[in-house]
């Protein structure tokens, strides 16, 4: 990791073509940590052994270290030297043990990367390559090692010491001072290294394996956050268990501690035995977290805990690799989460998300395949493509090879690179392998960036009772990608009768592997509709030649739920499309296709909620040739005020048969908690005169954060005084709770208002806003910069405002700023003058002095891309 003053015009590139293996193994390392906040003293004792046949020196990776002894065999020497901020140590023989000293300053690291203090303790974070902020080392994913611990702090400041593995002993020292040794037995590489020195308690339990051994659970937090973990804790539990049931693997150390720590640029980190959360992924009650925030909690600890085997036992062999742990370990939390509720809502909620995020990467400057190239520097990549889109590509191998075949794939891949740094190729090999599948074509998905999209022609010939489907796919040029070559494209399709809804033709799989196919279907015996891309089996976009009354068909009978909400959405999108454009457009059709999915008691709630919410801004905008943000905010507020109307009685039947007596975490209760939101904001929508009187009340009233959040959001898209009494009441409430503060100030940015680009201006001056925490940096600013509407305000200042933001962000923190960069990105998506105004900002971000090699390559990117 570079210090944040050495960007340079011309970057390095790193260049997955370049891969050689390592000089040196390091096969075994011990590490002697004195702890302190402000000089931490480091001494890591080494076994390195030469790697092959070559004279080269050992090189080890730093960062900012004060170095200050360095022996050979025992010996100390002089002749080494520092390149680049790495440690060159010339050596003759093959197998030798180094030890070094160094000192660093966890107090200062406000990169978050390395050993850092938060909030009084002491915690690390080492992926990417933050290992090398801590001691030297040749710091890369494919040089594994077993680690012995030694940590000696001040008792009574860190009574509590963690470290990866095992607990091995511990002791206390004459001058009130303490220490602890723990031992990782399973080799690892450097990125997966944590240590946590704190005052802390734990919420402890026991987890017996399926093989009878008992494994001890720990979730470790500030005393006065305990109470809040039962819920991660028991999330933890039913991850164990699934993961056994539905992969077969169990955990192997005795035991498994998780600490949350306020300052942290990610979620969580998958360290082994020891991970290490952002709080916003641990800690919930009913008062303080939305059923948003308890579901994302369960699938962060379920993520984490599956990175022990799709990632820590077996990891990767280098960081281009990334989506070999990550994609896979998405896939893994969204079969856990859709199997602890409604599987058609968590597949609906995953869908929104890679269309909001992954899809406007794919189709943008920043656009790469889910195996990169090169890069400039790693954290950059830890994006959609590599998460999202990589978890889709999983799916997709898991739906060509079914449930049985995907499972002994699995195993394969496990059993073959246990204990190795393995590749994408390795993956797929192993999949092909355990299956007995060719997926050679399905290799583009790994080298080839971009949203496929799919057209689909379905024609009837009444006569000869015959259909027929023609499929056309094409892949957008990106990046230094113009021409693509077709993909594997695995889409499961139904033929329903249009008179009947009856089934004409059973759900089966088509596997579009060319730029064109035909599909003849015979004995149609009425006209057909055409449902496709069920349960969207394939991440496209997709072009049908369907009607208005062919998609409210199938949002009133499409069997697979997320068929039946695609159709609701893209009946929507077109109505909004032509809204936006046109100035004006017909309603009729959407209202229609709303009620009736009111009206079906069949459904579930949550399902409901769902799939009566319009289309985002910014979904709307992807739509589109160029993006006209006023007009696609006018259209979409028309519809919302048309729909608030014309079914207000409905909407206030749903929202009174939603109330509840008290809190209840359970998939029907979330589902009714959500869908009564979203009836209120219809209603708030239809301009009634009670709106925000009722929303109030809801506000006052509630026993649970998702209602009270809820209806502050509907006050603080109006005009009305409850408005200003809520901000104020909800702020005096929480204002000593970090985490609840984020959404005071998140809401606010994502408000509708007309003000909303003011309104974030002064509460960027706001007494608790600070840059320097990843959370509230990213609850605000990056908040703000997807409001379509507020950033993209036609003078430029929003652009103006987050461009300032980041440049100072910049100097404190490059990982988060780096993240915040895509919105000024999509310049190219916009008219002549909004383009021209966004240009600028990166222009002047890019020619900021000192600017740091992860903001230099994300901006400089968006401006050549």
């Amino acid at each position: 990791m570079l210090d944040i003053q050495t960007a340079t015009a011309i970057p390095h590139v790193t260049r997955r073509a370049d891969y050689m293996p390592p000089d040196w193994q390091v096969p075994e390392i011990a590490l002697d940590f004195a702890l302190d906040a402000s000089a931490t003293q480091v001494r890591a004792t080494m076994r390195v052994v030469r790697n092959g046949v070559h004279d080269r020196p050992l090189v080890l990776d730093g960062g900012g270290q004060t170095p200050l002894s360095v022996k050979v065999d025992g010996v100390a020497v002089n002749d080494w030297r520092l390149e680049g901020g790495a440690l060159v140590i010339p050596l003759t023989g093959s197998d030798h043990v180094i030890e070094t000293e160094v000192e660093i300053a966890p107090d200062r690291n406000t990169q978050l990367m390395g050993l850092y203090a938060s909030g009084g303790n002491l915690c690390t974070q080492c992926e990417a390559e933050g290992f090398r902020r801590i001691t030297f080392f040749p710091d890369r994913p494919d040089v594994l090692s077993t680690y012995r611990v030694r940590m000696a702090a001040d008792k009574q400041r860190y009574p509590v010491l963690l470290a990866n593995g095992d607990p091995v002993a511990a002791g206390d020292e004459a001058d009130g001072r303490h220490w602890a040794e723990w031992h990782d037995p399973f080799p690892k590489p450097s990125y997966l290294f944590a240590l946590v020195a704190g005052d802390l308690v734990a919420n402890t339990a026991t987890f017996t394996t399926r093989s009878g051994r008992d494994v001890a659970l720990g979730i470790w937090v500030r005393a006065a956050d305990l109470a809040k973990t039962e819920h991660a804790l028991a999330a933890l539990q039913t991850a164990m268990k699934w993961d056994e049931d539905v992969y077969g693997r169990e955990y192997d150390l005795d035991v498994f501690n998780i600490v949350a720590v306020d300052d942290f640029n990610f979620g969580a980190m998958e360290n082994k035995g020891l991970n290490i959360f952002n709080s916003r992924y641990i800690l919930a009650d009913a008062d303080t977290a939305t059923d948003y925030d308890f579901d994302a909690i369960a699938a962060v600890v379920a993520h984490e805990y599956f990175h022990n085997w799709s990632g820590n036992r077996v990891t990767c062999r280098d960081w281009f690799q990334l989506s070999l742990k990550e994609g896979f370990t998405v896939f893994r939390d969204q079969g856990f989460s859709a199997d602890q509720g409604s599987a058609a809502v968590k597949r609906i909620e995953d869908v929104r998300g890679l269309r909001a995020a992954q899809f406007p990467e794919d189709s943008g400057p920043l656009a790469h395949p889910i195996r990169p190239d090169e890069y400039q520097e790693i954290s950059n990549f830890y994006t959609a493509t590599i998460y999202n889109k990589g978890a889709e590509v999983i799916r997709m191998i898991a739906t060509i090879l079914g449930a049985e075949r995907f499972r002994a794939g699995s195993d394969l891949y496990f059993d073959r690179f246990d204990g190795t740094a393995a590749t994408c190729e390795d993956f797929v090999a192993a999949m092909e392998a355990g299956s007995g599948a060719d997926l050679s074509q399905f290799r583009l998905w790994y080298s080839q960036a971009g949203t496929p999209r799919v057209t689909a022609a379905l024609s009837y010939d009444a006569d000869n009772a015959r259909s027929t489907l023609t499929l056309t796919q094409r892949v957008p040029p990106t990046p230094g990608q113009p021409d693509k070559r077709p993909m594997v494209l695995p889409l499961r399709l139904k033929l329903f009768g249009a008179d009947t809804a009856g089934t004409l033709v059973p759900e089966h799989l088509v596997l579009l592997d060319g730029a064109s196919e035909r599909i003849v279907f015979e004995g149609v015996t009425e006209r057909p509709v055409l449902s496709i891309n069920r349960g969207f089996s394939a991440p496209v976009v997709l072009e049908t030649d369907r009607t208005a009354a062919d998609l409210a068909f199938l949002s009133a009978h499409d069997d697979d739920p997320f068929a039946r909400y695609e159709a609701m959405q893209q009946l929507m999108l077109d109505t909004l499309v032509d809204g936006a454009t046109n100035g004006q457009a017909d309603h009729k059709a959407v209202i229609a296709a709303v009620a009736n999915t009111l009206g079906d008691a069949a459904l579930d709630p949550a399902f409901i909620a769902e799939a009566v919410l319009l289309p985002s801004d910014s979904f709307i905008g992807d739509q589109m040739t160029l993006v006209d943000p006023e007009a696609i905010f006018r259209a979409r507020e028309a519809l919302r005020r048309d729909l608030g109307k014309a079914l207000d009685a409905r909407w206030r039947a749903v929202y009174e048969g939603a109330r509840a007596d008290r809190f209840v975490y359970s998939p029907a209760a979330k589902g009714l908690r959500r869908l009564k939101t979203v009836a209120l904001g219809y209603i708030a929508a239809s301009g009634a005169a009670d709106a925000a009187a009722l929303a109030f009340k809801q506000f006052e009233a509630a026993d649970n954060m998702t209602d009270r959040q809820g209806a502050l959001a509907t006050l603080v898209a109006g005009d009305s005084p409850e408005r200003i009494a809520a901000l104020d009441i909800f702020y005096n409430r929480y204002s000593d709770n970090a985490l609840v503060l984020d959404k005071w100030f998140q809401t606010q940015a994502l408000s509708a208002r007309d003000d909303t680009l003011a309104q974030v201006e002064a509460l960027s001056r706001h007494r608790d806003f600070t840059l320097a925490n990843p959370n509230r940096a990213r609850a605000l600013i990056g908040a703000f910069s997807v409001n379509q509407r507020a950033f993209n305000a036609a003078s430029g200042a929003g652009y103006r405002f987050v461009a300032d933001q980041l440049i100072a962000l910049d100097k404190l923190n490059p990982q988060t700023a780096a993240k915040l960069i895509p919105p000024l990105g999509r310049w190219r998506r916009f008219g002549e003058a909004r383009a021209a105004l966004m240009r600028g900002e990166l222009e002047r971000i890019v020619a900021t002095p000192g600017l740091s090699k992860d903001m230099f390559e994300q901006a400089s990117k968006s401006l050549a891309g």
